[in-house]
């Protein structure tokens, strides 16, 4: 059921994913399942979608993103470029296998990676998003003071704090890569059924983002679930997110 699969990404870097169909039948609809920063493909959220989509006859591809997981190269040259150009080779590779039916889904940093690769391509026939960023401009503005974005730029990388408490380098290249991915100018050329699940006490991803997003998107349907945190840490918060995401796939197919 499960194949762990390397490809490579437009510049030769080497990727890893895992193809997990239950069905043995590329007919059958398949999602492409998109991590967040500095997290991997063998998260808890994309391991439970695998599981409950598969029940439902749906094959999923998981895969890590340039700088993460089991993907070469390092996590301190990531930018949203970089990732959408990954997800649009990992597209590629599954239609290349003869999967005709392809939807996606997107986390936090994934999710702005998606709401760009729904905007470049007309092979997609649905998007899911959890907590997604939609734009990173206004993120880090409100984050950051002037004073941290001016030695950012001076220095030339950041120290990027994860959910661990781990600090990673991060280019200022990720900064400047911002202008050219607005997920707001995105979501104006997005046509297919796409849903939003965000918490309404997520203080990493601002809810008012994805309000913003559902209102330009023609045919969205946005979920917030009450009292939610970004990483959806109580059990109840979490499993309600999965059916939302679960069932809206399997109704769009």
């Amino acid at each position: 059921m499960e194949e762990k699969i390397f490809f490579k990404d437009s510049k030769g870097n080497r990727l890893c994913g895992i193809l997990s169909d239950p069905t043995g039948d590329n007919g059958r609809p398949i999602i492409i399942l998109c991590h967040g920063f500095r997290t991997s493909k063998n998260r808890r959220t994309y391991l439970r979608l695998q599981e409950m989509l598969n029940k439902r006859q749906i094959s999923t591809f998981r895969f890590d993103f340039f700088g993460h997981g089991e993907s070469d190269d390092k996590f301190e040259d990531i930018t949203i470029s970089e990732a959408v150009d990954d997800t649009l080779i990992a597209l590629k590779f599954l239609k290349d296998r003869g999967y005709g039916k392809i939807g996606l889904f997107g986390s936090s940093f994934g999710g702005i990676v998606s709401l760009m690769v729904a905007s470049k391509t007309s092979d997609l026939f649905v998007l899911a998003l959890k907590s997604p960023v939609s734009n990173y401009l206004e993120l880090e503005s409100e984050k950051r003071s002037r004073k941290e974005m001016t030695a950012w730029k001076k220095d030339g990388f950041t120290l990027y704090k994860d959910g661990d408490g781990k600090k990673y380098r991060l280019k200022f290249s990720f900064f400047e890569d911002f202008k050219d991915n607005d997920g707001y100018e995105a979501a104006k050329k997005i046509k297919i059924p796409v849903l939003i699940v965000h918490g309404d006490k997520d203080v990493s991803v601002p809810l008012k983002q994805s309000k913003k997003t559902a209102r330009i998107i023609k045919d969205c349907t946005l979920k917030v679930i009450k009292g939610a945190d970004h990483k959806y840490a109580r059990p109840e918060h979490f499993q309600k997110m999965l059916d939302l995401i679960s069932a809206f796939i399997e109704k769009n197919i």
